[in-house]
């Protein structure tokens, strides 16, 4: 079979396509026959020994997977040969065939083709965990969401507006905010890509205060962290959260001073080590996921699919913030 694998330290231009044995599964999993694998941040870090997880290598990088099982491992149970399933696996998922532990899947319902069900667990998955047991969403609040035209941007639209927020849609470019408006944003603020001075942080921040309105934003939703963060907290409203979610642009430094005048929270999101923790909420979040999906108040936007010996392009379109919605390997 072939694996789109990292040999060594480095970005996209230095994964190959290695032709590998099929591996066998051992008690308590099974082999699925990958059908598409979503391309996330991490995926884009991972490779450059920059995330908090490294991988012996080599391997290959893709943490989310849609496939068919192929193969099962003994103490397998609720699973058969031939069921359509999703998985979160952290990496490995640019392969025509993968070991998944059992537990780690999800049934793929009736309906959900296999790229869409690839770009839910991540991206959704971080946002219902975040917005919901991080910054306890509730109707009628406002959001802002920095970097809200990227996978995890656009979820985090569709989802607030699900749970009857008001959105401000904080992105780099027109298209990009064209993107969210699509998905729902009711506002949108471009804000500049290149390095800001103290008047254009300023700026920025009436900008945000303008959109948010009077009272300031109930939720911050940072996925973009930088030179972004501090305007996005000078219109935090009172008692407001502040959810760290990722910082392409950089880890910020903030003013603490800040967080008391507001009376504000400043909180951090980390999905993956939540998935880990409580494994029956997060059961319990994805299965009221595709209850959206179904409902329709959700639907992963793909915006491009590559073939498995293309998918260092993909990586490399995300490292460089030129994605908009969901980037898919598929291996047909």
């Amino acid at each position: 079979m072939k694996a789109l694998r990292t040999h060594e330290v480095g970005g996209p231009e230095t994964l190959t396509l290695d032709e590998i044995d099929v591996p066998t599964p051992g008690k308590g999993q099974v082999l699925v026959d990958v059908k598409a694998c979503s391309i996330n941040f991490p995926d884009t870090l991972m490779i450059r020994d920059m995330y908090q997880f490294k991988p012996e290598r080599p391997y290959a990088p893709g943490g989310d997977i849609a496939g068919v099982i192929e193969a099962v491992g003994e103490g397998v149970e609720g699973f058969a040969v031939g069921d359509k399933v999703l998985a979160g696996i952290g990496h490995g998922g640019l392969s025509e065939k993968v070991i998944v532990p059992a537990d780690r899947m999800f049934p793929i319902p009736d309906g959900v083709a296999f790229d869409k069900a690839a770009s839910i667990l991540m991206t959704y998955g971080t946002n219902i965990h975040g917005l919901k047991d991080r910054g306890h969403i509730k109707e009628g609040d406002t959001a802002l969401i920095l970097g809200a035209a990227g996978g995890v941007g656009l979820s985090a639209v569709e989802l607030c507006k699900a749970y009857g927020a008001r959105v401000v849609a904080a992105v780099s470019s027109e298209e990009k905010g064209q993107a969210a408006r699509d998905a729902g944003a009711d506002e949108v603020v471009i804000y500049p890509k290149d390095e800001m001075d103290k008047a254009a942080s300023k700026e920025l921040a009436s900008a945000f205060k303008a959109a948010c309105g009077p009272e300031g934003a109930n939720i911050v939703y940072d996925i973009v962290g930088g030179q972004y963060s501090e305007p996005a907290l000078r219109s935090i409203a009172w008692e407001g959260k502040f959810l760290v979610v990722g910082f392409p642009a950089g880890i910020a430094k903030m003013p603490l001073n800040l967080t008391l005048l507001k009376s504000c929270d400043i909180c951090g999101v980390f999905w993956g080590a939540f998935t880990m923790r409580e494994p029956v909420k997060f059961r319990a979040q994805i299965a009221e996921l595709f209850d959206l999906l179904k409902a329709g108040k959700i639907d992963p936007l793909i915006s491009e699919t590559f073939p498995l010996e293309r998918g260092g392009d993909a990586i490399a379109k995300l490292a460089n913030r030129q994605a908009v919605g969901k980037l898919v390997v598929t291996m047909d």
